[in-house]
């Protein structure tokens, strides 16, 4: 979870309201924010911030911003209506398109910016980019002195070795893959941009460079100062819903600063989702469809239709009714958290306080008990621990890429979240085997053998279900070093199934992540249970592995039927 450093003063400036420590603490509950730690000399707070569907919430603004909805009522719909086209323009390159396809951008000016406001609008970066940009990979953040720049901005794709110039940290001009061998950033960073021929590059209209995005900015104007009074702010990614919900929280945070936001259009000269002029900051919509009735039935509450409107109202979300027994709750732009009805009745019980529900006892108690099902997962855990392998808890929400092009589409099959925060957690897995595959690329500088196994859950389609998937319990193993072959694997195979009391048998049949000749399906009782292979060199190149590595998979659920 998200912790973030607050300046007390500045918190409580924000917030146009004295508190003491004793009465903002409770408060935070309507952050899901915990307070962890105080500095009484500097006046620093360690704020926890017990949500990451929230990003606009990491930062002091956006805890001051949803604070202030219980007494007070901000409005930013400004921000996000745009009567007139915008004078600054990013002009963009078609070749980004296959590189970084997506950026948005607005200008603050006429305030200068402060100690406090420059600590935390690097804080906020750093935030935003490493949790919700997934380390820069999904977006990355620039801010800029303005008035170093001659509009339109360019963004344009380069060949490496094309431009030169002088990045922060740095006293020498250096070409675009100097920077990555040699810069501390580019080292650190680089990967994201692995493969690629051309590179992203921001350059103002007379040719001068701003920023090597996601990597470095130019020492020129891309160093933000105490005083600057005229800031440009870009955020570059792969999505262009990430990519302006980014822009989105970072100009209501300038502009609950005092700083006055101007408009920057976004020219395509290919299709976006949104249109070939995108206008940053973009009305973004998170709204959904709210049963009335639902409200009371989940919370075990008795609200009045009024009092629902009433207290979604006091943080921060508007109420259009349907009729009388619906309603649409939406929010400003800067949140993009809505994916079902829940999402908003637990905005209403945290505007109530939870400690508002009359908690009510069970009025049975049960013995309860391990089921079967657990009880044999967890002793193919404890065999597979004995063979020596170590275990891996991996999540069932993951990246599609990873279970398409990296293991040539052999789990395709996948169910996709249809309005995913993140492309990171955008399908539910179907497989255990590309999640081990992804711990094994990351733990190439380990001592060899590896071995490691995960037992967990997965998801695939299955129309005979009542939601139309099937969520069922595997087993996966793999083993990595210079010497791993089928063999090696088939006996662990064949040693985990004679101590379980299984029949297992191998019957020589194809996959298409497996090296041909060198894969075979599990069967038990004739019916097939799994596979093992060894895992085909062009996969391993694809995950950057260094190793042979081999494999295998079982559906316990079959198993223990």
């Amino acid at each position: 979870m998200p912790t973030i450093s607050v300046d007390q003063q500045d918190l409580l400036q924000l917030l146009g309201r004295n508190y003491t420590l004793a009465e903002l603490e409770p408060l935070l509950d309507l952050v899901k924010g915990e307070l962890k730690a105080v500095d009484d000399d500097s006046g620093e707070l360690k704020i926890e911030l017990k949500d990451t569907n929230r990003p606009d919430l990491w930062c002091p603004e956006g805890i001051a911003r949803q604070l202030r909805f219980s007494f007070d009522a901000p409005d930013y719909s400004a921000l996000f209506r745009h009567s007139k086209r915008p004078e600054k323009q990013v002009v963009v390159d078609r070749n980004v398109q296959t590189v970084r396809p997506y950026i948005g951008a607005f200008i603050a000016k006429g305030k200068a910016i402060t100690e406090q406001g420059l600590l935390q609008m690097i804080q906020t970066q750093e935030k935003l980019c490493d949790g919700y940009g997934k380390q820069r990979e999904l977006i990355a953040i620039g801010i800029y002195n303005a008035d170093k720049i001659s509009f339109p901005v360019h963004y344009n794709a380069v060949e490496p070795h094309s431009i030169r110039f002088t990045p922060l940290g740095c006293e020498d001009e250096m070409d675009l893959a100097d920077i990555l061998a040699r810069h501390p950033k580019g080292v650190e960073f680089g990967g994201i941009l692995k493969g690629q021929t051309h590179y992203p590059l921001l350059l103002d209209d007379q040719g001068d460079v701003l920023s090597f995005p996601p990597v470095i900015n130019s020492r020129t104007s891309g160093e933000v100062h105490l005083g600057d009074d005229h800031l440009f702010i870009e955020v570059t990614g792969l999505t262009l819903d990430m990519t302006l919900h980014a822009v989105n929280i970072l100009a209501c945070n300038f502009s609950d600063r005092g700083f006055e936001i101007e408009p920057v259009l976004g020219v395509y000269p290919y299709d976006t989702p949104y249109g070939s002029e995108v206008v940053a900051p973009y009305p973004l919509t998170n709204a959904v469809e709210v049963d009335y009735a639902l409200c009371n039935t989940y919370l075990g509450a008795s609200y009045t239709v009024e009092q629902i409107v009433e207290r979604l109202k006091n943080y921060g979300v508007s109420v259009t009714s349907q009729g009388n027994e619906t309603f649409t709750a939406s929010t400003y732009p800067y949140r993009q958290d809505y994916m079902h009805s829940v999402d908003v009745i637990e905005d209403l019980a945290i505007s109530t306080g939870y400690n508002a529900f009359e908690p009510i006892m069970p009025e049975r108690f049960t013995v309860g008990h391990l089921s079967q099902q657990t009880l044999l997962e967890d002793r193919v855990r404890d065999t597979l621990i004995g063979f020596g392998f170590e275990e891996v808890i991996l999540n069932i929400l993951t990246n599609k890429e990873d279970y398409c092009e990296h293991v040539d589409d052999m789990f395709a099959d996948l169910i996709e979240i249809s309005n995913p925060m993140t492309e990171s957690y955008s399908v539910l897995r179907n497989s255990l085997i590309p999640s081990l595959l992804k711990v094994e690329a990351k733990s190439f500088k380990s001592l060899y053998p590896h071995k490691i196994f995960e037992v967990g859950e997965v998801v695939s389609p299955d129309q005979s279900e009542n939601h139309g998937c099937a969520t069922r319990s595997k087993l996966a193993a793999l083993l990595a070093h210079a010497e791993a072959n089928f063999s090696e694997m088939g006996s662990y195979v064949q040693h985990l199934q004679y101590l379980l009391f299984w029949e297992i048998h191998i019957r020589a049949k194809h996959f298409p992540m497996c090296i041909a000749g060198r894969s075979g399906e599990l069967l038990a009782n004739g019916a097939p249970v799994g596979f093992i292979g060894e895992v085909h060199p062009e996969i391993l190149e694809k995950w950057g592995m260094k190793m042979p590595a081999v494999v295998f998979e079982l559906d316990l659920t079959r198993l223990s039927l």
